[in-house]
């Protein structure tokens, strides 16, 4: 890349004034449109007219503050988004990779409501290369980055497939192919096993030996999946093989069910680890013994319900004993199947949210996770499948760490990338 010639010094506000979006009520806004619609985290919709007059660079005004975005063509921002159009004889995309290299977001100075403050973008001190020079820029700039790009399409395509393989372990886990059945093994030692069926047998005599709830046992209802199991095996559903219970939201007007509290509460939120060590809130002693509540132990399994994006059908296992809002389902499982339950649970993460009902946001309930039917194997084999499914995503653990190193490194490059092209940026955390 050339070295700065006539180079140019100035401020920000004057060499590239922002100016501000302008709202675009969904009333008028044209779906069908070929003109891209910009708020402050990316393209937002479409419409029939543009607000620019040809490609231009969008800044985040509110919401995702100081994000940098590029339109190549006539765009719509809307008003949470700054706009500016390079000078004549400029390189908009010059300015697109200025501002990204600059970290805009350090100039929010708000405590409550994140916003940009034209003001302070406008005193940044900045120097450009002249012109004639801002397409070679550009040119080395988009020759790293094709390279960085292709890079982390390899790493993101590594990281698919690694999904891809964890769900192969936990299918074949389940189908009795991951590890050889206790009924080959009996038949080839010449002796006697416990089945899946008298195993299930024991569960539900155990569990109504233990019974310490309102009236009489009910004896769980047999699921009516009929697929074929291996030998030994035999259908059951969580309604069978755990105690399934859920929680609730103390009245927030209640100050004596939350201020001093030191009960762990946990919301949906937590089942987004594979474990749950501290709670998301605290309730008293009080809000324990006069709500619906239920303080679960260790080892309590815990299923979302509800809750927004990935999280629904999501399972997590309670390292802490804690209560739980009404969006959790709690299964307490027998310690001896708790590992094969939660995997099977984390199989059974895409069919539980099928099976959601609900309107615009579709839920679980405890009926629903009551009646997931899980393919049952002999205990000793359960055991054999928990360790050889360790072992296999131990594996994959590692090896997605390292691509999720990788990737935050190929981050760090673009910066690096844009810092060495505009050479020394200005500190704008002043």
């Amino acid at each position: 890349m050339s070295e700065l010639k006539e180079r140019i010094k100035g401020r920000l506000g004057d060499l590239l004034p922002l100016k501000y979006g302008k709202s675009l009520p969904a009333a008028v806004r044209d779906s069908t449109g070929s003109v891209p619609v910009y708020g402050s985290s990316g393209v937002v919709g479409n419409h029939s007219a543009a607000l620019t007059r040809g490609p231009a660079i969008i800044v985040g005004r509110k919401g995702n503050v100081g994000a940098v975005h590029y339109s190549a063509v006539p765009c719509w921002p809307i008003d949470t988004a700054y706009f500016a159009e390079a000078p004549i004889g400029h390189d908009p995309r010059y300015y697109r990779y200025l501002l990204s290299s600059l970290g805009l977001a350090q100039l929010d100075k708000s405590t409550a409501i994140p916003g940009l403050s034209r003001d302070d973008y406008n005193a940044v001190e900045v120097t450009i290369h002249p012109p004639e020079q801002q397409a070679e820029v550009v040119a080395e700039i988009e020759k790293q980055f094709s390279r960085l790009d292709e890079a982390v399409a390899n790493l993101q395509r590594v990281k698919a497939n690694l999904k891809r393989y964890k769900a192969s372990v936990l299918k074949a886990a389940v189908e009795g192919r991951l590890v050889e059945t206790e009924a080959s093994i009996a038949q080839r030692e010449g002796r006697n096993y416990e089945t899946g069926e008298q195993l299930l047998q024991r569960i539900l005599e155990e569990r109504r030996a233990k019974w310490a709830g309102r009236g009489k046992w009910k004896v769980p209802e047999s699921p009516s999946a009929d697929t074929p199991l291996p030998d030994g095996w035999v259908w059951s559903c969580i309604d069978q093989l755990a105690d399934v219970g859920t929680g609730a939201t103390p009245k927030r007007d209640k100050a004596v069910y939350w201020n001093d509290g030191d009960v762990p509460w946990v919301t949906s939120s937590v089942v987004n680890g594979d474990y749950v060590d501290e709670a998301s809130e605290f309730v008293t002693k009080l809000a324990l013994a006069e709500t619906n509540l239920t303080l679960y132990p260790v080892g309590t399994l815990l299923v979302a319900m509800y809750g927004e994006g990935k999280t629904r059908g999501k399972c997590a296992e309670l390292r802490i004993p804690a209560t739980t809002n009404q969006a959790l389902a709690a299964l307490q499982v027998a310690a001896p199947l708790r590992g094969y339950v939660r995997q099977f649970l984390e199989l059974n993460y895409e069919e539980m949210r099928k099976v959601a009902s609900g309107g615009v946001q579709p839920n679980l309930n405890l009926s629903l996770v009551r009646s997931v039917c899980v393919p049952l194997p002999p205990l000793a084999e359960q055991i054999r499948i928990v360790s050889e499914i360790d072992r296999h995503l131990s594996i994959v653990r590692g090896v997605e760490a390292e691509i999720d190193t990788n990737l935050k490194r190929a981050q760090a490059l673009r910066q690096s990338v844009l810092t060495d092209a505009f050479k020394h940026p200005p500190d704008i955390s002043k």
